[in-house]
């Protein structure tokens, strides 16, 4: 049974794998709306529990066993579902074992730092798993839109001569090739919404009381700059979608398969480390005999 929900959960994640050296251009190679052979939301959401629980377990193994740790890095644009996707994802697993981190504006000493140092100190421990509400990707992706926040990093003229951006690609690519190394897997997960999925989200938090807390007028402004996101995603994608760290684009218009396709994501990644439960030698388990024992007789006293 273990066998065949992994093989289904291959067969469900592989159209959306970006394969390495692949250009990506957006929307055309992704279809937001894609919902593989999945006729209904119901058939979504008997699957999405199913792989809950397999998340549950396999994250008890990945902390028992503290070897690896598991790396989910999430990219979107506004209104595309994150907060979501991790709240029902992760519905079913320890949160002792698990940590969130919603990366902001850097702070003033942050910004005294590479701009990769502040993404270091969040890293999952062995046997943890750290999901990144936005990540490292941010800058290559918001700084690069707006090309001012450039100066508030205060990098030095040589460093921004010639191509900065694939640079800083190659840069990202290494350091996650350092983590995977040190036994860290890392799953890259793009949530793709279109550009009117967003717009009936946004209308939504208009509209609905219970969801005015999410409106900002930020998400009306960089909506605005939707061509050159896409164009900042699309090169992410295709320059940072490594055999080592490959990316996933999740059809995002659709929240129920957004959220079963981002827990098989997941759920492969855990299943290929293959972590296992501890086993004791025999003198342990000689002394666990000794105090069962004792125990069942302390019971009978």
């Amino acid at each position: 049974m273990a066998d065949q929900m992994a093989r289904r959960i291959r067969d469900v994640i592989a159209p959306l794998r970006v394969p390495p050296d692949t250009r990506v251009r957006l929307p055309k190679d992704f279809d937001p709306r894609y919902k593989a052979r999945l006729a209904r939301k119901k058939d979504g959401a008997e699957i999405l529990q199913r792989g809950v629980e397999l998340l549950a377990d396999q994250q008890a193994r990945l902390a028992a066993q503290r070897t690896h740790g598991l790396l989910v890095v999430l990219q979107a644009p506004d209104a595309a579902g994150k907060d979501g996707t991790i709240r029902h994802v992760m519905s079913g697993v320890n949160p002792q074992g698990v940590h969130v981190h919603s990366f902001k504006q850097p702070s003033a000493e942050e910004l005294d730092h590479d701009y990769l140092w502040r993404y270091s100190d969040h890293l999952p421990a062995r046997g943890e798993i750290a999901i990144f509400n936005r990540s490292h990707y941010e800058e290559v992706l918001v700084v690069r839109v707006h090309p001012d926040l450039l100066d508030r990093q205060r990098i030095p003229p040589s460093a921004r001569q010639g191509n900065m951006w694939r640079r800083r690609y190659r840069e990202i690519n290494a350091w996650e090739r350092h983590l995977v190394g040190n036994g860290f897997r890392i799953v890259k997960l793009f949530l793709n919404v279109s550009k009117e999925e967003q717009r009936q989200r946004l209308l939504q938090r208009i509209d609905r009381p219970d969801k005015n807390w999410k409106f900002s007028m930020s998400d009306i402004q960089e909506r605005k700059r939707w061509d050159d996101y896409q164009a900042a995603y699309g090169d992410m994608l295709t320059h940072t979608s490594t055999p080592w760290a490959p990316w996933y684009v999740i059809p995002a218009d659709r929240k129920w398969f957004a959220r079963l396709a981002a827990a098989a994501v997941i759920a492969d990644a855990l299943i290929g480390i293959g972590a296992q439960f501890p086993t004791v030698d025999a003198a342990t388990r000689r002394a666990l005999k000794e105090v069962r024992a004792s125990l069942e007789a302390s019971a009978s006293a």
